[in-house]
Order: structure tokens, then C-alpha cells, then sequence
């Protein structure tokens, strides 16, 4: 019951906040109320404050400095702090304490870096092979498979090691790798990698690498390492807190020496406390973030939004990201008179349901969202391994495969069919043909389809002046179609993860800012990488999403431009935020000097500060930025499929 209790209270709080914080910070603020009002207490309770906000803070400050040799802002509050109750100001120490704690809570919060989960990667990484040694089947462990040993894989099994099919054919799905939609056909002299999946049909392969230096292995390494480049976020206060500490400390003794008023030293050590500039960045991220939830955005790391305001480029995935990732017939024609387009889909899909390759799967799944007719009955079936299958239907032998199939059946098509098939084939679709003994009957053109929104999303992206690339697994054909109709700037095809990375590293050491969108296991190590990695929340991977900085929790790619325009005008609101307190905090001191504001009323002054700055970061709430609008040669690509 407890445990339960505790769950539902944290799901309440906010993200990275812990139920401690929020119970020590609560109480500080009713400490602090009581000690303004002065309620008849056995002490003031302000004192309460200081021991949960103010001792922490004093100890932090003084350790740094001993033992890390490292002067923060903090340093100085801690100093104004014990200077106030040196006086006796009680409620003056108490607020500067809370105010500062709450500040270290805000950015705590905000800036905490949320550790990607690689155990869910090393998960997918195969634990065991079956060697073959001298006739007899061994179960070993992955990591222990050597180069040069026969390792031999099943149906449904994950290939565990990179190697060279000897015997066997099957389809296998490179999806973990390459990201393609498509499941790749493989025969003898093809090779494979390891954490990918055999579809169907078992396979031997020789080891071309040992299981500890394998594709997958490598790839959990990769998104280990890939992030030990991004910049993190300092706050102004602590950059130049060696020089704030010295101005403070030689004002206030310059102060004293010359008014001899103590109250008037420990003043202006107050109104010099940079809690206005402490909290002009975190609170301004906090609107933020909560104005990018409200569009379908989880900010996973609190200075996403800082880095994504410089982004000069973004990096797309295609499957998965600017396509749906999922396979669908696309075209079919019939080139036969005795068959109706609706009666060829009829027998594919009557076939395919015999058939376990994904291909097959994608056909039947359509034709049923689609048709109502039902599947004919099949009386006989063969399958052809990285070819296609061969079915009886209605006493009636048909062949439903690729080019290879055609040939092994002797069927030939003419150069009217060759015209119809080609479109298909220059954008990037997998061709089923369908004949029976004597012709080649028809076609089903499969494939996955574009976004209806990627046209408008890139159109968007080319008015604010930034550039677009895609990175894809998937062959040169389809990438390059995609990248033709959407206008993407560079398209690079067949890319590994590390070809992602190695991309998103050489565009960073040319001293460009790069975004990052995903959605696969393969763009970890990119995500990891770029100064922004933005994951598909909807369909994407448990390691796409960890390896993130920004999870797009509804798939709604279209709003991607609200969140570019949200981070620019977040930096704006953050630089005018620390204008507003460097010039509030010069006046003050100056006052303070002067001796215009005492203890009390300084330290008001300082706080209004700080609630003005919070004030203004609010309005980050409910900001809306101007879309910008797609010129017509732009609009008319929206309701472009592939």
C-alpha cells in the first residue's frame, strides 16, 4: 500500500524532480512565511529555513573551494548569508537561503542529464551461437565465437556473429542495423550481421569476425562513447563567479571602511546574490518544456532546447521517420484480360497466406484492410527461398516472385510490361510479379509509404533557412526518390550506424550544429551524437528514445517547426532575462552603497528581481510561433505517397 502511495505521489511531481526536494522545499517556505509574519514562536522560523536550505548551501561552497579548488556563485550567497546573521537579520538570511535553493532545484531539474539505458541495447545483443565442430552441434556463448568458426542459425533465431552464408537461403530483417522496411533475401556468398534476424529457413555461416568484435557489439559501444562531445550548459553566475565573489567582497568592504556601517556591507552582499541570473536560465527552460508538451514533446535533457535554438542543419532517418515504416501495397496492374486487377490481388494474397516471408505478410495484410472479397482456398504451395512461391489455386499452378522466379519458370515479359514495372522500380518499390505457366499476368508493387506531412515539414524547415539530409540503411533507388519528391538537401543511402555517426561527425568538426531525427536502433549512435537527437516516441525503439534528447511522443512530425521557433524564442527570453538582473542588481548596488536600501529592503528588491524574471519566463507558456508558410511549388508535394 505504501509503495503504491509513493508511486502515484512522484508520477505527480515534475519530471526529475524528487519527492525529498519538494517536502524540504515546501517546509522551507512555510518556515520562511511564519518568520515574516513573526508568529509568536519558541524561535524564529526562519531559522528552520536556514538549517534546511541555508546549511547545505554554506557546506557545498566552502568544499568546493577546499577541496575542488573551484569558486561558485554559491560562495558568495553563503557569505552574504552568514554576514546577515552575524548582523542578526534573520529573516534576510532565511530568504536568500530559500530563494537560492529553490534556483538549485530549477536547474536541478532542467539541466539533470538523464542517462541513455544501454542494458536495453546490450539486451539485443546475442548471448549464444550454435557451433558446429566436428559433425556435433555446440551452445556457446556469442562473445566466445571466433573468426573462421561454422556457426548455424534457425528460423526466428538472431544471427549472433558477422559471417558469410555457406549453406542455405533466407530473408533476413537488417531493420536493427540498416532500417530498412525491407527484409533482405540472402543465399550462399551473402554476408550477414549479427543482432539481425532470420526470417525463416535455417542458414550456416562462416565467421568473418569474432563474437566480441561483432556489428552489434560495436553499435552498444558506439552509443556509449557518442555523446562525450556535447557541450554542457554553465550557468552565467558560476562562469564568472571568481570575479562576482571579488567585486562583492572588496564593495562591501570598501563599504564598511567608509560609512563604517556593517548593515550597509552586509547589504550590498545581498543585493549582489545572483539569484535573479541563477534562475533566468532554468525557469525560462521549465516554459519551455511545458509549451513543447503541450505539442507532443518529451525534453528529455534540460538544455535540448538551448543546443536546438543553433542548429544550422537537420538530419533525417528515413524509415520509420519521414515514411511510416511499414510496408504496403502500393500498385497493382494486371497486363492479362482474363484477370481483373482486383482478382490478380486476390490470388496473391490467397497465396501469401501460405507464405511467412515478410513480403507475403505485408501483401495479405493490406488486402484485407482494403477488400471484403474473401481468400480463395489454396490446394498446393512451394516455397523458392530468395525467389518467391509457387501455389495451386482453383486447379490452376501460379508463380508469385521476383525476377529470379520468372526466369526458373521460363516466363518472359514484354517491353509494354518492362514500361508499366519501371517507375516502380526508379522509386525504390519491391516488385512481386505474378504469372501462371504460360505468361506473366500482372504486378504488385510493395513499398513504404511517405508521410503525408514530411512534404510540409521539410518546406517548413527550408523557409527558416536551414539545411536538410538524409541518412537512410536503405538502398540508393529509394533514397534518392524520397529525397527528390520531399526536396531533402543531401541524400546519403546504404548507411550503417557508424556511417551516421561518421556523418554527424565530420559535419560537426566543419563547426556545424546538427539535429538528429530517428527512430531506429541504428540512429542511436547519431542521436547520441548530434547536438540535438530528436526520437520518434510512436513507433521508435527503447534505445532511439533513451538515446535522445527530445522524444516526439505522437509521431506529429509537422510540429517540429513550433519547436525550432520555441527554442529561439526561449533563448531570447534567457539573454533578456540576464540583462534584466545584471541592470537590477547594478542599481541595487549602487542604492545599496548609498545607503538608500537597507537589509530588509534589499533583499525585497533582489527577490522582486527574481520574481519579474520568473514572470517573464511564464509567458514561455503559452507563446506561439508564426508557421511558416510552404510556397505552392512546395504545398502541391503534401499529398505525395510513395
Amino acid at each position: 500500500m505504501h509503495n503504491t502511495f509513493h508511486q502515484r505521489l512522484c508520477a505527480l511531481l515534475p519530471a526529475g524532480a524528487s519527492l525529498k526536494d519538494i517536502i524540504l522545499l515546501t517546509l522551507a517556505f512555510l518556515a520562511l512565511i511564519a518568520s515574516f509574519f513573526e508568529l509568536p514562536l519558541p524561535i524564529d522560523a526562519g531559522w528552520f529555513t536556514i538549517l534546511l536550505c541555508g546549511v547545505p548551501l554554506i557546506y557545498e561552497a566552502f568544499r568546493a573551494v577546499l577541496k575542488e579548488h573551484n569558486i561558485k556563485a554559491d560562495l558568495l550567497v553563503a557569505l552574504a548569508l552568514l554576514a546577515s546573521l552575524y548582523i542578526g537579520e534573520i529573516f534576510a538570511a532565511a530568504e536568500i537561503a530559500f530563494i537560492m535553493q529553490l534556483g538549485s532545484a530549477l536547474e536541478e531539474i532542467t539541466v539533470r542529464k538523464a542517462q541513455s539505458d544501454i542494458a536495453k541495447l546490450v539486451s539485443l545483443t546475442p548471448q549464444t551461437a550454435r557451433r558446429l565442430f566436428n559433425g556435433e552441434e555446440h551452445l556457446i556463448a556469442a562473445e566466445f565465437v571466433h573468426t573462421g568458426d561454422i556457426i548455424k542459425v534457425l528460423p526466428g533465431e538472431t544471427v549472433p556473429v558477422d559471417g558469410i552464408i555457406l549453406t542455405g537461403a533466407t530473408a533476413i530483417d537488417q531493420s536493427v542495423m540498416t532500417g530498412e522496411a525491407l527484409p533482405v533475401d540472402k543465399s550462399i556468398g551473402d554476408s550477414v550481421y549479427s543482432g539481425t534476424i532470420n526470417q525463416y529457413g535455417a542458414f550456416t555461416l562462416r565467421a568473418t569476425k569474432d563474437g566480441s568484435d561483432s556489428s552489434m557489439q560495436r553499435m552498444v559501444n558506439l552509443v556509449k562513447n557518442a555523446d562525450a562531445g556535447k557541450a554542457k550548459i554553465v550557468s552565467l553566475a558560476d562562469k564568472w563567479a571568481t570575479y562576482i565573489v571579488l567585486i562583492a567582497l572588496t564593495t562591501a568592504c570598501l563599504t564598511f571602511l567608509y560609512t563604517g556601517a556593517a548593515s550597509r556591507a552586509v547589504t550590498v552582499l545581498v543585493v549582489f546574490c545572483p539569484c535573479s541570473l541563477v534562475l533566468a536560465t532554468p525557469t525560462a527552460i521549465m516554459a519551455a518544456i511545458g509549451n513543447a508538451t503541450r505539442h507532443g514533446f518529451l525534453v528529455r535533457q534540460g538544455d535540448a532546447l538551448e543546443r536546438l535554438a543553433n542548429v544550422s542543419q537537420f538530419v533525417f532517418d528515413k524509415t520509420g521517420t519521414l515514411t511510416f515504416g511499414k510496408l504496403q501495397v502500393t500498385a497493382l496492374q494486371s497486363f492479362s484480360e482474363k484477370y481483373s486487377n482486383e482478382e490478380l490481388y486476390q490470388l496473391a494474397a490467397s497465396a501469401e497466406t501460405q507464405s511467412e516471408h515478410p513480403l507475403g505478410k505485408a501483401i495479405v495484410r493490406t488486402y484485407r484492410n482494403k477488400c471484403t472479397q474473401p481468400l480463395l482456398s489454396v490446394s498446393s504451395f512451394s516455397m523458392f527461398p530468395g525467389k518467391g512461391l509457387q501455389a495451386t489455386i482453383n486447379s490452376e499452378k501460379f508463380y508469385f516472385g521476383n525476377s529470379k522466379l520468372l526466369a526458373q519458370a521460363k516466363i518472359s515479359f514484354s517491353s509494354n510490361n518492362s514500361e508499366n514495372i519501371t517507375p516502380y522500380l526508379k522509386q525504390g518499390a519491391t516488385i512481386i510479379y505474378i504469372a501462371n505457366a504460360y505468361e506473366l499476368l500482372g504486378f504488385i508493387a510493395l513499398a513504404d509509404t511517405v508521410r503525408p506531412q514530411s512534404s510540409a515539414l521539410l518546406a517548413d524547415l527550408q523557409q527558416l533557412h536551414v539545411s536538410t539530409t538524409l541518412l537512410t540503411g536503405d538502398n540508393a533507388t529509394a533514397a534518392a526518390s524520397v529525397g527528390q519528391r520531399l526536396g531533402v538537401s543531401i541524400v546519403q543511402a546504404n548507411c550503417l550506424p557508424e556511417d551516421k555517426l561518421a556523418y554527424i561527425r565530420q559535419q560537426q568538426a566543419k563547426g556545424a550544429h546538427l539535429c538528429m531525427l530517428g527512430d531506429g536502433i541504428n540512429d542511436a549512435p547519431a542521436l547520441k551524437a548530434a547536438h540535438v537527437g530528436i526520437a520518434m516516441g510512436g513507433i521508435g525503439s527503447d534505445i532511439a528514445i533513451d538515446a535522445a534528447d527530445i522524444v516526439l511522443t505522437k509521431d506529429k512530425i509537422e510540429e517540429l517547426p513550433q519547436l525550432f521557433l520555441l527554442s529561439k524564442k526561449m533563448l531570447q527570453t534567457i539573454k533578456l532575462n540576464l540583462i534584466f538582473s545584471l541592470t537590477l542588481n547594478l542599481i541595487a548596488i549602487l542604492l545599496a552603497v548609498a545607503g538608500v536600501l537597507n537589509l530588509v529592503v534589499g533583499a525585497l528588491v533582489h527577490n522582486g528581481g527574481s520574481l519579474l524574471v520568473i514572470l517573464n519566463s511564464v509567458l514561455l507558456l503559452k507563446w506561439q510561433g508564426a508557421k511558416p508558410k510552404a510556397t505552392p511549388a512546395q504545398a502541391h508535394e503534401k499529398s505525395y505517397a510513395l
